[in-house]
């Protein structure tokens, strides 16, 4: 199998927090409250609470609770809602007249957009859900094996030389969330994402056959 959407196809997905059938089932006003959401926890969140946010979104708190038991559990909604958003552009960006390592390219660069806006307080209280580390787990496993899906498909194609492609993939394919590390995010002279963007660079320049 060589054909590039086949190969990213039959990579397994992630479980989405909010099943297929809840995410249709959302009324518009729901989907409006996540999209608002998701502005509003990006300086962080611990200091929120289900009803400061029932008031700043003017909805009712009955609302928020059908939409998440708890504010913990509504910012992984809205987190998760995004990632996938962001895989779905980065799954658009390839077509299979693309050399794999130009798809790979291409994709980390879609898919670290994740990244692009995460600030130290938002990175910080995202590290004390524990729910919240295995959702970045899932999402950040399923990057890997993408990546990997088109290092092996370089590999087969004579693109780069025979390494270890399950090494590299976990290395660039992780560079996105290890910059976004609460401690590491004032110690870079770009953004999380730039920095990403650069290395990963670096690293496909060096892997490519010349």
């Amino acid at each position: 199998m060589t054909n590039l959407d086949d190969r990213i196809r039959a990579v397994p997905r992630p479980v989405p927090v909010l099943s297929r059938q809840r995410e249709r089932s959302l009324t518009s006003r729901q989907r409006e409250i996540l999209d608002a959401l998701s502005a509003l926890v990006d300086d962080g969140f611990a200091d929120l609470t289900m009803v400061g946010l029932a008031a700043t979104l003017s909805c009712s708190l009955r609302t928020l609770y059908e939409l998440a038991p708890s504010r913990d559990e509504l910012v992984l909604v809205v987190v998760d809602r995004n990632l996938w958003r962001i895989g779905r552009t980065a799954a658009g960006a390839l077509h299979n007249d693309m050399a794999p390592l130009d798809a790979l390219r291409a994709y980390l660069r879609a898919a670290t957009v994740a990244v692009a806006g995460t600030t130290a307080a938002f990175a910080r209280d995202m590290a004390t859900v524990p729910a919240a580390q295995r959702l970045n787990d899932a999402h950040s496993n399923y990057l890997v094996a993408v990546a990997r899906c088109l290092l092996d498909l370089a590999v087969a194609r004579g693109e780069m030389a025979n390494v270890d492609t399950g090494a590299v993939a976990r290395v660039i394919a992780g560079l996105g969330r290890d910059l976004a590390r609460p401690e590491v995010i004032s110690t870079l002279r770009s953004s999380p994402k730039d920095a990403a963007d650069a290395v990963v660079d670096v690293i496909l320049r060096g892997l490519a056959v010349a």
